[in-house]
C-alpha cells in the first residue's frame, strides 16, 4: 500500500510540496501502486492516500473539462471571506460552526445556512474543497492554490467578482511587456476594452507613462553641418534625444517656451534634420500589477498541472486494470 507520508511525497501535515508538481508525485506512487498487495479492495480504498489523490485527480478532471473551467475558478477565489475560509480548511478539517467562529475573529458575521451556500459550496463545486462527515477540508488541488494566494492578500479586491476573466487575460499577456491599444484589442473585446483599461488602472495594477504628448521628434540622418543652424536652432537640435522626445520635454531641457519650441523646430524640420513620430499610447504593469499578473500566471499552472496529472491517473487506471489489480468502478466511470 501506497504511503505517501513514508514516501516523502506528502509531508505529515498532510500538504503537497510546493517544488514538487503532481506528475512527478504520481510517477512515484504508479510504482509503489504496482507493486502493492492490499488484503482486500476496501482496504486500498479506506487507508491508502495515493488512492484519495487519484480520485480526486478524476474527480476535478470532470470539472476542468468544462473550457470555462479556469474563468468560473477565479470569479470564485475573488472572494475575501471564500480565500479566507479555504485558508482554514487548509490548515485543518474544520466545521460549519468552527468556521462561523474563525469568520467572527475577523468582523464577519455570517449565519452558518449563508457560510454553506454562499462560500463552502462554490468551493466544493469548484474542487478547491470537500466534505467527510460533517467537516470540511482542502483538496490538494485548493490546498496549492491555498498556499500561493496566502502570499498575496490583496488578490480578491483587486479583481472584478463574476467577470468575464478579460482583465485576468490582459495582465497575464502584458508580463511580455507592455502593449498599445491595437495589441489589447486583439486580448480584449473591442466593446470591453475602455472599461478593462479603466479597471486595471482604477486599480492600479496598470499604468500609462506619465508623458501625454504623443507627437515625438527624431533627428534626421542627414548631417547638421551642412546647414546654416542659429544658435537656438542648435540648442534644440543637440537637445534631442536618440529615442526621440516630445516637444513639452524638449521645451523642459532647453528652458524655452513651447512657442518659440515649436517655431525652431518647423526651421529643423524644414531643412530635414527633424522629423515626427507618432508614439502610441502604452500600457504596462506597475510592481502591483506584474505579482498579480504572476499570481494569475502560477494558478493557471497549477491548472495545467493538475490537469495533465489527471491525464496520467487515466493511463494509471488502464495499466492496474491489464495487470489483475484492484480497482475501484468509480474510478473509470
Amino acid at each position: 500500500m501506497a504511503n505517501l507520508v513514508v514516501l516523502g511525497l506528502i509531508p505529515p501535515s498532510g500538504r503537497t510540496q510546493n517544488n514538487r508538481d503532481l506528475s512527478t508525485v504520481l510517477k512515484s506512487l504508479a510504482a509503489e501502486c504496482r507493486n502493492c498487495s492490499p488484503i482486500s479492495p476496501m482496504q486500498c480504498i479506506d487507508r491508502c492516500k495515493a488512492y484519495k489523490l487519484k480520485n480526486e485527480l478524476l474527480s476535478l478532471r470532470k470539472s476542468m473539462a468544462n473550457p470555462n473551467y479556469t474563468k468560473e475558478l477565479l470569479n470564485v477565489l475573488k472572494n475575501e471571506t471564500r480565500l479566507q475560509i479555504l485558508q482554514a480548511i487548509a490548515n485543518g478539517r474544520c466545521s460549519v460552526g468552527k468556521l462561523q467562529q474563525e469568520l467572527k475573529k475577523s468582523g464577519y458575521n455570517h449565519s452558518q445556512t449563508n457560510i454553506n451556500e454562499q462560500y463552502l459550496r462554490p468551493l466544493v463545486l469548484i474542487g478547491l474543497a470537500a466534505q467527510t462527515r460533517d467537516e470540511y477540508y482542502a483538496t490538494t488541488f485548493g490546498d496549492r492554490l491555498a498556499q500561493l494566494l496566502v502570499r498575496f492578500q490583496g488578490f480578491a479586491k483587486k479583481l472584478p467578482a463574476n467577470s468575464e476573466g478579460y482583465e485576468e487575460n490582459l495582465l497575464q499577456a502584458m508580463l511580455t511587456g507592455e502593449k498599445v491599444f491595437e495589441d489589447i484589442e486583439a486580448i480584449v473585446p473591442r466593446q470591453n476594452v475602455s472599461r478593462v483599461l479603466k479597471r486595471l488602472c482604477s486599480a492600479k495594477l496598470i499604468a500609462t507613462p506619465k508623458e501625454r504628448d504623443y507627437i515625438f521628434f527624431y533627428k534626421s540622418k542627414r548631417d547638421p553641418t551642412k546647414e546654416n543652424l542659429t544658435a537656438t536652432e542648435r540648442k534644440i537640435y543637440d537637445a534631442i534625444a536618440e529615442a526621440g522626445i516630445s516637444a513639452g520635454n524638449l521645451a523642459k531641457e532647453t528652458k524655452l517656451s513651447r512657442r518659440i519650441t515649436y517655431k525652431y523646430l518647423r526651421c529643423l524640420r524644414g531643412k530635414k534634420l527633424v522629423f515626427t513620430r507618432r508614439k502610441p499610447k502604452a500600457y504596462r504593469l506597475t510592481c502591483m500589477g506584474e505579482k498579480m499578473a504572476s499570481s494569475l500566471r502560477a494558478v493557471q499552472q497549477i491548472v495545467e498541472d493538475t490537469w495533465n496529472s489527471s491525464e496520467q491517473v487515466m493511463q494509471d487506471i488502464k495499466v492496474i486494470t491489464n495487470t489483475g489489480g484492484y480497482l475501484n468502478p468509480a474510478l473509470v466511470t
